[in-house]
């Protein structure tokens, strides 16, 4: 494979891997320490690629810019008292968790 195909099928297999998952089942990686936010604004598959390939440069670019971040337990709380429903993914040791965009009301 060249290096485009192998990035496109890591980009599928990323997509395919992840999934809408309750707050409450991720709370033993949370108490382990090893759930990253990812802003509502970041791509997740992007986080997901760069975390996969060790891009510490960008990795760092989005730790001090917010668009990944450490969950604050307050907001774990937060997830917890209201049930929240999260997209999630796995790169080891990683969970990264994001909120979905919210879905516009109809009147």
């Amino acid at each position: 494979m060249t290096k485009t195909s192998d990035h496109q099928a890591l980009i599928a297999r990323l997509n395919g891997e992840t999934a809408k998952i309750s707050w409450l089942e991720l709370q033993k990686h949370y108490a382990s320490g090893n759930v990253l936010g990812i802003a509502p604004a970041a791509d997740l598959i992007k986080v997901a690629v760069a975390l996969n390939q060790d891009n510490t440069p960008q990795i760092k670019t989005w730790l001090s810019d917010k668009s990944v971040f450490e969950i604050a337990d307050q907001q774990a709380l937060d997830w917890y008292d209201n049930n929240k429903i999260l997209w999630a993914l796995v790169i080891p040791p990683f969970v990264l968790v994001q909120e979905p965009e919210e879905e516009q009301e109809t009147e």
